[in-house]
């Protein structure tokens, strides 16, 4: 039996995408209650190093729709990194969500053994599609949703470890 990669990525994102999406609403309700700016958390960063919430999520974005395009051999939609406020970022959210219902199940299931390149500006990974989102596109995914969501725990938003999970 082969491994059903729409399983091990479509819903995971899904799920990943409703339940930032729900935490990022709980921190701008709380900042807009607290009279907190909401370039404060969008601009918040846990190093000066790493890159700000707003970018975060476009990572989210990013890591999740390359991956389905990568596997499906799709079009990603293009996305200009430009968001500056909850709403935009949500539109995001939302749009990325949309791309990846749209992935037909056909299109990635059965592509374990393909041939995936990640290209970077300073070099190119070479996967086949099994490791590609096990070891890859999964933790990635998880890694900047698990800063976004440590960046507004930083700063004070009244998250919890459900709110990360989606409620369960």
């Amino acid at each position: 039996m082969s491994t059903e990669l729409y399983d091990l990525t479509v819903p995971v994102f899904l799920r990943g995408f409703k339940a930032m999406s729900a935490f990022l609403e709980k921190a701008r309700t709380w900042a807009d209650e607290n009279g907190i700016p909401h370039a404060e958390l969008l601009e918040a960063r846990l190093a000066d190093d790493m890159a700000p919430l707003s970018s975060q999520i476009q990572r989210v974005s990013d890591g999740a729709k390359f991956a389905l395009a990568r596997l499906g051999q799709l079009e990603a939609p293009a996305m200009a990194d430009t968001e500056t406020s909850f709403d935009e970022l949500q539109a995001r959210i939302a749009a990325t969500v949309a791309f990846l219902k749209s992935v037909p199940r056909e299109a990635v299931d059965g592509r374990e053994d393909a041939d995936i390149e990640v290209k970077t500006p300073n070099r190119s990974f070479h996967f086949k599609g099994l490791p590609y989102v096990t070891t890859f596109a999964l933790p990635n995914f998880y890694f900047h949703i698990t800063t976004a969501y440590a960046i507004l725990r930083h700063k004070g938003a009244p998250l919890g470890k459900m709110d990360f999970l989606g409620g369960i």
